[in-house]
C-alpha cells in the first residue's frame, strides 16, 4: 500500500490587488505624505480614487501525491503553478483549505531564494542542511557530492551574492537534491541553466525518485521534459484544477485545450510584474488581418507587442515553432536591441516564408531572456494555426501526416541505364 506524501484539500489562495487611478506605481514616501496630509485636511476629499480587487490565484484545488511519485505541473502563465508550489513549500499560506505533507521539503523556486546572499557557498550548504533538520555530520557526508555536482569548487568561500545566476542555480539544486529531503519541489528556475546542466538535473530528479523513493514535483513549460520525467501530471488553468492523470493524457488534453482557444495571446499589463513582457501576440495573413488558417503557399506573419519598462542590453528574444505535441521544431533568436527603439511599447512583425511548414497544426513559444541570468517572460503553445495543402505534390494523399517541413530540393541527375545524366 502506497503512502501519501502530499494531500491537498479544497485549497484556495486569494490576493488583494490595489488600484489607483492614473498611477501605476506608488512610492512609500507618497503614501506616508498622503497620510500626514489627511490629518490636517478636515472635510476635504482626495481626488484620487482607490479601489481593491480580489484575485483568486487558486480555487478549490484537491489532489493526492503518493510517496515516490514524479509529478509534473503544467498550465499557461497565470494558471497558478508557482503559487501552488509556494504554498507547498510553506513560503505563503493558503486562504482556504488545507495541505498535509509527510516528510521534509526542499524547494528550488525563484533564483535567489533559499540562500543568504552574505554567506559563502560553503556556509549556505550547512545552513540549508540545518533548516532541513540535518546534523553537521550528516551534511559533511554529502558535502563533496554537492560541490562536485554544482561545479563551484573554486568559489566555495565566496559570498553567493557574487555568484552568477547560473552558479547560484547549480549550487541551489545540488543542495536541494543531495540533502535527502523526502519531497523535492522544482520550478522553471532551471531554465537559466545551460542545456548540459538541465540534463544533469533531470537525471538526478529521476534517480532520487526511482532509486531513493523520494517525491518530485516539477513545473516546466517544456512538454517533452515533463513527458520524459513525470509519471503523472496536474493541469491547472486560471487557478482551477482541470485534470490529474497519466502525463501523456494530461499533455494531450492541455495541447487540445490550448489549440481550441483563440489565436490571440494578450495580457493585462496591470497584472504583470516583469520589467519586459509580451502584451499581445497574433498571427496575420498577407493583408495583415488576424488569421489562423493558412494555405501552404501563403506566408505567415507573427505580430508581437511587448512592454520594455527597464531595458536590458543583454536581453534576447526567441521565437520557436511547436508541433501539435508541443515539441520544438525550429527556433529563431535575436537581440532585443534590434527591435527596441527607446520607448516602452515595442512592436515586432516577423514573416515566415511559404512552402516551408508542411500541412499540419502548429503553435508558437516565445521568450525574452538574459542567457543564464533571467527569464523575463515566456509563453508556450500560443497562437495555434493550421496549414492547409493547396498545391503540393502530397495534396492527393489527404489525411496523411506530412511531417513538419518541406525541404527545398533540386534533382541534379537521373539514371539512364548505367549512366547519370544531368537535368
Amino acid at each position: 500500500m502506497s503512502t501519501s506524501a502530499i494531500r491537498v484539500e479544497n485549497l484556495s489562495k486569494k490576493f488583494i490587488i490595489g488600484h489607483e487611478e492614473k498611477e501605476r506605481y506608488t512610492a512609500l514616501r507618497d503614501v506616508m505624505a498622503r497620510k500626514a496630509k489627511s490629518i490636517f485636511s478636515f472635510g476635504s476629499r482626495s481626488k484620487t480614487i482607490y479601489s481593491k480587487e480580489e484575485f483568486w490565484a487558486l480555487k478549490n484545488i484537491s489532489f493526492d501525491v503518493q510517496q515516490g511519485d514524479r509529478i509534473g505541473i503544467i498550465g499557461r502563465n497565470g494558471a497558478g503553478k508557482s503559487t501552488l508550489l509556494k504554498i507547498l513549500s510553506r513560503i505563503t499560506e493558503p486562504t482556504e483549505g488545507r495541505i498535509t505533507i509527510n516528510g521534509r521539503v526542499a524547494s528550488l523556486l525563484e533564483v535567489g531564494t533559499g540562500f543568504h546572499p552574505e554567506l559563502t557557498g560553503r556556509e549556505n550548504i550547512f545552513l540549508n542542511g540545518a533548516i532541513l533538520g540535518m546534523s553537521r555530520a550528516e551534511i559533511r557526508k554529502k558535502f563533496d557530492e554537492i560541490v562536485a555536482f554544482a561545479e563551484v569548487e573554486r568559489f566555495l568561500d565566496t559570498p553567493v551574492k557574487r555568484y552568477s545566476s547560473g552558479m547560484y542555480v547549480r549550487l541551489a539544486f545540488a543542495v536541494a537534491a543531495h540533502l535527502e529531503p523526502e519531497i523535492l519541489i522544482v520550478d522553471e528556475v532551471l531554465a537559466v541553466g545551460d542545456a548540459q546542466f538541465q540534463k544533469k538535473c533531470l537525471g538526478k530528479m529521476e534517480d532520487v525518485s526511482k532509486n531513493q523513493g523520494r517525491t518530485v514535483l516539477f513545473v516546466s513549460h517544456n512538454m517533452g521534459v515533463i513527458a520524459q520525467l513525470c509519471q503523472k501530471s496536474i493541469f491547472l488553468q486560471k487557478g482551477k484544477l482541470i485534470q490529474v492523470d497519466e502525463t501523456r493524457k494530461v499533455i494531450d488534453n492541455y495541447i487540445l485545450n490550448v489549440q481550441s482557444g483563440e489565436n490571440v495571446y494578450k495580457v493585462d499589463p496591470e497584472k504583470v510584474q516583469s520589467q519586459i513582457y509580451f502584451t499581445r501576440i497574433e498571427t496575420l495573413n498577407a493583408e495583415l488581418t488576424n488569421c489562423e488558417d493558412f494555405q501552404f503557399n501563403e506566408s505567415i506573419y507573427l505580430k508581437v507587442k511587448m512592454n520594455v519598462e527597464a531595458f536590458d542590453p543583454n536581453a534576447k528574444i526567441s521565437f520557436t515553432i511547436q508541433n501539435n505535441n508541443g515539441d520544438y521544431l525550429s527556433t529563431i533568436v535575436e537581440d532585443l536591441s534590434v527591435f527596441y527603439k527607446g520607448i516602452t511599447e515595442t512592436e515586432i512583425l516577423l514573416k515566415l516564408a511559404s512552402h516551408v511548414l508542411a500541412p499540419n497544426t502548429y503553435a508558437f513559444r516565445l521568450a525574452i531572456f538574459h542567457h543564464n541570468v533571467a527569464v523575463f517572460d515566456l509563453v508556450e503553445m500560443v497562437c495555434p494555426l493550421r496549414i492547409v495543402d493547396t498545391g503540393s505534390k502530397m495534396a492527393m494523399f489527404e489525411g496523411i501526416n506530412y511531417g513538419n517541413f518541406f525541404i527545398d530540393y533540386k534533382i541534379v541527375s537521373a539514371i539512364d541505364g548505367v549512366q547519370f545524366k544531368a537535368l
